[in-house]
């Protein structure tokens, strides 16, 4: 079994690269536009860029 040393000691997993659906959307945050996305956005949530994305997930885990 290969183990990936930049998730620990964990088995590594190939999974296939992800489908992306195109389209024409704005970041909720930033209004930056997006072209792209791994799923399909529901209209009653807010849609970010990675920027605003990366920056949400790092307020979310320093509280």
């Amino acid at each position: 079994m290969a183990f990936n040393r930049d998730f620990g000691d964990r088995p590594r997993r190939n999974f296939p690269p992800r489908e992306m659906i195109k389209g024409n959307w704005k970041c909720s945050e930033c209004a930056k536009e997006i072209t792209e996305l791994p799923f399909e956005p529901a209209p009653d949530r807010p849609i970010y860029c990675r920027d605003c994305w990366a920056a949400k997930r790092t307020d979310r885990f320093q509280r």
